[in-house]
């Protein structure tokens, strides 16, 4: 008995350390946001496309909506937005607004 519980303690001492080793998670929004940065650059800040860091929560969140809604056709951004919850685009929304913007029209 004191073997069995002496590895039940060791396999939850690893199982402790494994979680301490993975750090963090990634603020929320960053991992869904991650799919723009092909097209729109790192966090969004370009170049590419359209720079979208740092601009406002609503104004990301209302072309992401817009972009949603457009009518059926080849539209590469109408593909990507219809992928996501309105949960979720809000997530994509806020972390985006809180990156910096290396545009240089801002």
């Amino acid at each position: 008995m004191k073997a069995s519980f002496t590895a039940a303690l060791l396999g939850a001492s690893l199982v402790a350390t494994a979680a301490g080793a993975q750090g963090t998670a990634p603020p929320a929004g960053r991992l869904l946001a991650s799919n723009c940065f092909q097209c729109h650059g790192t966090n969004g800040a370009g170049p590419g496309f359209d720079a979208i860091a740092g601009k406002s929560v609503d104004e990301i969140y209302k072309k992401l909506r817009e972009m949603q809604s457009r009518s059926p056709g080849n539209d590469i951004m109408k593909a990507h937005a219809r992928g996501y919850t309105d949960a979720q685009l809000r997530q994509i929304s806020t972390w985006l607004s809180q990156q910096r913007s290396t545009s240089l029209d801002d």
